[in-house]
């Protein structure tokens, strides 16, 4: 298989680039090397630095392709309105335009990294009064200390619920905004051209060659650099959030697969799949995790608005149609985090 791999120099797509050589598969890399997320770090060999969002000029790339695996984009939250135009043009334009290349060069394949973002908050149900979908919470409430989603009905916590792919999509901020667009340009695309799209919606990916404080840093990054700087991990809220922690090797495995299945999926048909290691595991938990024998974590109380109480995810449908399922569970992928490159 010859796939077209942008955002190959990155974390997640220099994962992909080695599951995609040890499979066999032939990989055009494509990365713009942005300073924010590889610093002044060389383009690897045989990597081609071009602009997704400049496409069209080089289509030739493409003509041969069977597959386009786009993972370049902007991450991180989105910290300002003035963010707004980068990850709009960056993710949205980008994919927008290399879609129009693939069409020009008679590639019908895609597969997309998308993110749980799109969800916003994830599902929740009260004992009492059933599922609930809570709005953003206040700040006031934040600032009060009061951080769990509270039923309407009778105002008790509300219990997180596992997130499958139906749940609606309710970005609330820039980056998810941009990753819902990026979805929807791809359906769109899929419908127009007959071609086909599968949109991978990573949790929290952590690993080997993740990047040390950037805006392109992950929170288990950045509690495992302020452990060795000799400080405590601070967590925000009372660490008691719940995500899903997935290790980049099962995130570049569900993107082979996902190639793979790409070429059975129906054309006009954008197909979404959470990419989890299906073992929730809160902030705190993660914290200590990481920082093993070193400092002990600090609950803060701190907040970031925009920031969303608990988001779990069902691994049911990728397991069901991709054939993936996590090998590297949290506790054993987070205690080699300590001591796993970084990169600077």
């Amino acid at each position: 298989m010859r796939v077209l791999l942008t955002g190959s120099a990155g974390f997640i797509g220099s994962a992909i680039d080695r599951a995609l050589a040890a499979s066999g598969d032939e990989v055009v890399r494509v990365d713009l090397m942005l300073p924010a997320a590889h610093g002044a770090t060389e383009a690897p060999p045989d990597t081609h630095v071009l602009d997704v969002r400049d496409a069209g000029s080089w289509v030739d790339l493409l003509h041969g392709v069977d597959v386009v695996c786009h993972q370049a984009a902007l991450v991180g939250m989105g910290a300002h309105v003035a963010d707004l135009p980068s990850y709009a043009s960056h993710n949205d334009l980008a994919t927008a335009t290399l879609m129009a290349a693939m069409h020009e060069a008679g590639v019908s394949r895609l597969v997309v990294a998308s993110s749980m973002v799109v969800y916003g908050e994830g599902r929740y149900a009260c004992p009492t009064h059933g599922p609930q979908s809570p709005g953003p919470r206040t700040e006031a409430d934040l600032r009060d200390g009061l951080f769990d989603n509270r039923c309407p009905a009778c105002g008790e916590p509300l219990d997180w619920t596992l997130v499958d792919e139906d749940a609606r999509l309710d970005p609330r901020s820039v980056y998810a905004a941009s990753k819902v667009a990026q979805e929807h340009y791809a359906a769109s695309w899929a419908r127009q051209a007959g071609a086909a799209a599968i949109g991978l919606r990573y949790h929290n990916v952590y690993g080997p060659g993740m990047p040390r404080d950037t805006p392109y840093s992950g929170v288990a990054a950045m509690f495992r650099s302020a452990v060795e700087g000799g400080a405590a991990p601070r967590v925000f809220e009372d660490g008691r959030q719940m995500r899903d922690f997935v290790h980049v090797a099962d995130v570049a495995r569900a993107n082979v697969l996902a190639m793979a299945a790409v070429h059975e999926t129906a054309p006009g048909t954008l197909a979404a799949y959470n990419v989890c290691s299906g073992t929730p595991v809160s902030i705190r938990d993660v914290a200590a995790t990481v920082a093993g024998d070193g400092p002990e974590p600090v609950v803060t109380g701190e907040y970031r608005l925009g920031d969303v109480r608990h988001i779990v995810a069902s691994p049911a449908r990728a397991e069901r149609d991709l054939g993936f399922t996590a090998e590297i569970g949290p506790e054993e992928g987070l205690t080699a985090f300590r001591t796993d490159p970084l990169r600077a």
